[in-house]
């Protein structure tokens, strides 16, 4: 995707970037290559591609989500910054909380962070369960690109979310059965949005899973306990 492409690409989606904002993502851009040839960020690095599959598909989240009627954003399983970094930098009224549990991409996430100038943004090195234990329904929305099985995110990513508030992961086309899922946490799916990506067509999902009611205090389970059960 050319930078002429982005732009008008998010026209469609009613994003209009700024000077500084373009200047902000391919300085994102710039670090994201530097940094992958120390440590392993991300397999996509041709700069097209990292246009396309990381920035703008960061962004498709405004095909659901009004994001001037949010205030905060939690990024659960981040890796490199996608998609909060991406939201951050293109939406800076919002407080944003990138969690991530590997020490090395959270340094990285600082650097982008310090170099592009980035205020209201938190950047915290903490296994999702953990974190979501002590940080209960803060948020407004939470979301999570494909990181773990939806049934799995959503006990991971539910408790993090206000009741009202929405939790939309970014997945691939692949349908899952999360229904007991929903049971269990209070929550109801208000959409699912199927869409393309441009230019090479793949498929993607948004799920967008309401919080009805408080989470119980048992949620998220330890990871492993999450796994066993599942086989």
């Amino acid at each position: 995707m050319e930078i002429k492409e982005f732009i008008e690409a998010l026209r469609i989606l009613s994003i209009e970037l700024t000077p500084k904002q373009l200047e902000q993502l391919e300085q994102y851009y710039q670090l994201l290559v530097e940094y992958n040839k120390v440590m392993n960020l991300t397999g996509i690095t041709e700069h097209k591609e990292v246009y396309l599959k990381h920035f703008y598909d960061s962004l498709t989240l405004a095909r659901v989500c009004d994001f001037s009627n949010i205030s905060t954003v939690c990024d659960v399983g981040t890796g490199a910054g996608f998609p909060g970094m991406v939201l951050k930098i293109v939406f800076p009224h919002l407080k944003v909380t990138l969690v991530d549990s590997l020490h090395k991409r959270i340094e990285f996430l600082k650097v982008v962070a310090a170099q592009l100038e980035l205020s209201s943004l938190e950047i915290v090195p903490a296994r999702a369960e953990e974190y979501a234990k002590i940080h209960r329904e803060e948020f407004d929305m939470v979301t999570a690109r494909a990181v773990a099985a939806l049934p799995i995110l959503m006990e991971y990513c539910i408790p993090l979310v206000k009741v009202g508030g929405y939790f939309i992961p970014m997945k691939g086309s692949n349908e899952e059965q999360f229904d007991h899922a929903l049971t269990k946490l209070h929550c109801h799916v208000e959409k699912i949005d199927d869409f393309v990506l441009p230019i090479e067509n793949s498929k993607r999902q948004l799920y967008v899973i309401c919080k009805d009611q408080k989470t119980s205090p048992q949620y998220p389970r330890k990871f492993s306990e999450i796994k066993r059960k599942s086989l």
